[in-house]
């Protein structure tokens, strides 16, 4: 287990990243999304609140050049199922689960995105909160070393997650041309802190330059109730 801090201290661009794990206290379900950009578009973004998730937005919508890989929503509610990811496969999750397929098969649906030559990864996560019982699901779906004629899937399954503990995936191992994809199971990290605490040490530790949005969650795993924060580098 690392230091989520310094795992994101030193990568200057890891891109889109979900973590998604449990309290120090045990008391609640944890997650984090994040967006980063290089580009005017990407950097051109908000999150704003949109029903018991967020959506992506243009902070000027003036300069939106492309909107079909930046604006969407990352964070729907379903049920006792909170769904994160960092495409429009949000809602291929949501609506093939409400049809009574899984969080995996839902997925095999999609693919890596196709923004040549980084063919950037779909990478997705989902908390499943009832009874008093947690548990998390996340997948990555990426390209074959920037090769885009296959789709390599990955799903990973945690059940009974540990007090303290945290999962993070994110769509790139560092910055370069072309991007290189994340490798590897999700990272383990320590969760330390109350919403705030999380909160800030996230986004301090994001490269100053190329942070855009983060958001927060806190579910009471007792009550389903929740806490979320969302912090935007354009106000």
């Amino acid at each position: 287990m690392v230091n989520l801090a310094k795992e994101l201290n030193g990568n200057a661009y890891p891109g889109r990243g979900i973590v998604i794990g449990t309290s120090a206290d045990g008391k609640y379900a944890v997650t984090a999304y994040f967006i980063m950009g290089r580009s005017e578009n990407s950097r051109n973004r908000v999150f704003v609140t949109e029903g018991e998730g967020i959506r992506t937005e243009a902070f000027d919508p003036a300069k939106l050049e492309d909107p079909s890989l930046i604006i969407y929503a990352p964070v729907r509610v379903r049920g006792n199922y909170t769904i994160v990811t960092n495409g429009d496969q949000t809602d291929t999750v949501y609506d093939l689960m409400e049809a009574g397929q899984s969080f995996e098969e839902s997925l095999r649906t999609r693919e890596f995105e196709p923004d040549a030559p980084n063919y950037t990864p779909r990478i997705s996560g989902l908390m499943h909160i009832e009874d008093g019982k947690y548990d998390i699901s996340m997948s990555i779906l990426k390209s074959d070393h920037n090769d885009p004629s296959t789709c390599l899937r990955f799903t990973y399954t945690y059940e009974k997650p540990a007090a303290g503990k945290g999962y993070f995936i994110h769509t790139y191992m560092q910055d370069g041309n072309p991007l290189p994809s994340y490798e590897g199971e999700p990272t383990e990290v320590a969760i330390e802190g109350d919403i705030d605490t999380f909160t800030n040490t996230i986004w301090d530790a994001l490269n100053a330059d190329n942070k855009v949005s983060l958001f927060t969650r806190f579910i009471d795993i007792s009550t389903g109730k929740y806490e979320t924060r969302i912090v935007n580098k354009n106000q």
